[in-house]
């Protein structure tokens, strides 16, 4: 696989980021789905209501249209919560990232290049909950290209995120992202994230039980980092 390489974004990559953010999002309606299908009242639903019409009007082909159309209507209710959240963060936060994410001190932006396309994304702000004796910086649409994982490159992408925080003279690092994206929450979990809570973004995350994880990642304090040089210099 072509190497790749992390840099500062640039205004040419707009286009290029938009499209790889959407194809994230995108890709996890797939999961939201199946996750629904699990659900006790789905099976309901998909069993009952087809068989009650059965009953009623003695038709097989009645009940197997209405369970299709059940079908057809639970695909797209699954991906509504993604489809809402794309609009809604390109009219926010991506609508303009070098305003957002560029213009003031304590916050960047970052893609990750292979052979002149940009392959991996991620973002970091200033947490709204951010405090004078909690200072937090938000990480933000962590994104690789299906064809591009496997290499460490979310990885990476969070890590720079960690140590700009550092230099930045934060506390800590937090996120939210979906129960759902499982390997996003395993790749947290592996790097230190601590799971603070899980919670509903929107009323259409709740018609679909697709509930959201807020993680925080702890830095050491400056004192608790220079220890070990005091350590070594003695």
């Amino acid at each position: 696989m072509a190497p790749y390489h992390i840099r500062k974004y640039q205004e040419s990559d707009a286009k290029e980021v938009v499209e790889l953010f959407c194809a994230g999002m995108t890709e996890h309606a797939s999961a939201t789905f199946r996750h629904l299908l699990r659900l006790p009242q789905t099976l309901v639903l998909l069993l009952g209501g087809p068989f009650t019409l059965l009953l009623v009007s003695g038709s097989w082909l009645l009940a197997l249209m209405a369970s299709l159309a059940l079908v057809t209507a639970l695909k797209l209710l699954a991906k509504y919560p993604w489809t809402e959240y794309i609009a809604m963060t390109l009219n926010t936060d991506m609508s303009d990232i070098t305003k957002m994410y560029l213009s003031e001190q304590g916050s960047y932006f970052w893609v990750a290049e292979s052979e002149g396309q940009v392959v991996g994304t991620v973002g970091c702000l200033p947490s709204k909950d951010s405090t004078m004796e909690r200072k937090q910086l938000e990480l933000l649409h962590l994104s690789v290209a299906s064809e591009h994982r496997g290499q460490g490159m979310a990885k990476a992408l969070v890590r720079l995120v960690l140590q700009f925080a550092r230099h930045q003279g934060y506390s800590e690092v937090v996120l939210t992202t979906g129960a759902v994206q499982y390997s996003a929450v395993g790749l947290y979990q592996s790097l230190g994230f601590q799971k603070v809570h899980e919670f509903f973004l929107t009323m259409s995350c709740r018609l679909v039980d697709l509930s959201a994880i807020r993680f925080i990642y702890h830095l050491p304090s400056p004192q608790v980092c220079q220890a070990p040089q005091q350590g070594g210099a003695l």
